[in-house]
């Protein structure tokens, strides 16, 4: 009961009204009321703001939220540990990805998926910080992101391979058939690129500002998507993660030429919340992706 408890106030502190979170907690807005008073009667202190709407939490109650969030974890992962134990792991693996790695994700997904058949997973394309808060707030059992340019903080990492970067044009414009296209080629063309808001495009923004460029794209988004929708049209070039030309590889009309001067790369790996015991979720994606050789299964992929 006390743990259901600690669920009905992460609940409220997330959804910030007590209908709704009594919805997400598939119980009555009565019998979310009379199991906060009761936590609050248990703690012996005042938790919920009402007045009579919920008004939000007091200074203990933030406080509480922040414990209760891990002991929740705790608690379900328990379950989970034991109950594997019996009939093997069964659950939702919830994974954040930045964009740029999702072409690769597959790779590890299909690995885990294959072990593990009675997970689900769930995956939510996310900025590195995002991945970040999400590991903090127990939101995340893992996150596949850059590893090294900005530094993550309370994580266990296992590196998966080194992004490389490539330029993605039209199979008729001026650079088709050259192996390989200087920095400062490239940034002189019609560029869509990420926005700042993404740490691929700040990682390809330290890259050029170390060979004394400015990238200067006429598009600029938030999406890989739209980046790919911009490039298939053939007005525009890009630069893109060398596993974006698995994608690419079936389009007659682009090509994906190599990047030199300089020569660049960047490691994208598996975090986790470094924790002991390890929530078990979590622990078999680290085993898995400790096993594969994932830059092999990426060569064979293309």
């Amino acid at each position: 009961m006390f743990v259901r408890q600690l669920t009905y106030l992460v609940t409220l502190a997330r959804e910030k009204h007590f209908a709704r979170a009594a919805e997400k907690c598939n119980v009555t807005q009565s019998t979310l009321s009379a199991g906060l008073k009761a936590l609050e009667r248990e703690l012996d202190m005042r938790l919920v703001i009402r007045e009579p709407r919920f008004m939000g939490l007091t200074p203990e109650g933030e406080r509480v939220v922040e414990w209760a969030a891990q002991i929740i974890v705790d608690y379900e992962s328990l379950k989970q540990d034991v109950e594997g134990l019996r009939d093997g792991l069964k659950g939702t693996l919830r994974l954040g990805v930045i964009p740029a790695a999702i072409p690769a994700l597959a790779r590890l997904t299909a690995a885990f998926s294959a072990k593990h058949p009675h997970v689900s997973v769930d995956v939510n394309s996310m900025t590195s910080v995002e991945i970040q808060s999400g590991l903090d707030k127990f939101e995340l059992d893992a996150g596949l992101t850059y590893l090294d340019n900005e530094p993550l903080v309370n994580v266990r990492k296992c590196r998966l391979y080194e992004e490389k970067y490539v330029f993605v044009t039209s199979a008729h414009g001026p650079f088709a058939k050259l192996p390989s296209i200087t920095w400062q080629d490239a940034s002189n063309e019609n560029l869509c690129l990420l926005n700042e808001s993404m740490q691929n495009r700040r990682v390809l923004n330290n890259i050029a500002r170390s060979a004394g460029l400015k990238l200067a794209p006429t598009v600029t988004t938030n999406s890989f998507l739209a980046v790919c929708s911009y490039v298939c049209s053939g007005v525009w070039s890009s630069i893109v993660p060398h596993t974006f030309s698995y994608l690419f590889s079936e389009c007659k009309d682009l090509v994906s030429i190599d990047l030199i001067d300089p020569i660049h790369s960047q490691n994208i790996g598996l975090v986790t919340s470094d924790r002991d015991p390890m929530p078990p979720l979590a622990h078999a994606l680290l085993q898995c992706a400790k096993r594969l050789d994932f830059e092999d299964a990426l060569l064979a992929a293309s």
